[in-house]
């Protein structure tokens, strides 16, 4: 049996991508140079709007947050997919840097990246397997309660 491409194995997953988000300042969605694809840092948005908005886990639970830290990611997979075409034009996932608005003492950042981290693994099989930072926070822009910058490898026939 052939191995799953990334399109083939979100379909299973049965994500259908939503348009890119728009930038909500003064940046670009991503930047593509040697090899690699930037992608701006996502907010959690759903239909245009932020889900759950404040900090974990006084006004936004541990299981909202990491649900939003998947959101994250899938609006990353649409900023690439716009980016480059496809999402099999992608080799890997370097890295993702996790931002988490929290107070102060909270220590379970990592648990919350790993929403969007488990969704890499689960569209890249292997190559999904990434670098990461999981940072706490005490403000995001919009009052999110995650960002996430993300880091692709392309193809070497990209």
């Amino acid at each position: 049996m052939q191995a799953q491409t990334p399109s083939e194995r979100l379909a299973r997953l049965g994500i259908t991508l939503p348009a890119a988000p728009k930038p909500v300042a003064s940046y670009i969605p991503a930047r593509i140079a040697s090899g690699v694809v930037y992608v701006s840092g996502q907010l959690p948005f759903e239909n245009g709007k932020l889900a759950r908005t404040g900090t974990v886990p006084n006004q936004v639970s541990i299981e909202e947050a990491t649900g939003a830290a998947r959101q994250c990611a899938i609006n990353a997979l649409a900023v690439v997919k716009e980016s480059v075409g496809s999402l099999d034009r992608i080799s890997g996932v370097i890295r993702l840097g996790v931002f988490v608005a929290c107070e102060p003492g909270f220590g379970a950042q990592p648990a919350i990246a790993n929403g969007a981290s488990e969704l890499m693994a689960e569209v890249f099989g292997e190559s999904g397997r990434h670098a990461r930072a999981a940072v706490g926070v005490p403000a995001l822009p919009l009052n999110a309660p995650v960002e996430i910058e993300f880091l692709f490898s392309l193809l070497d026939d990209a």
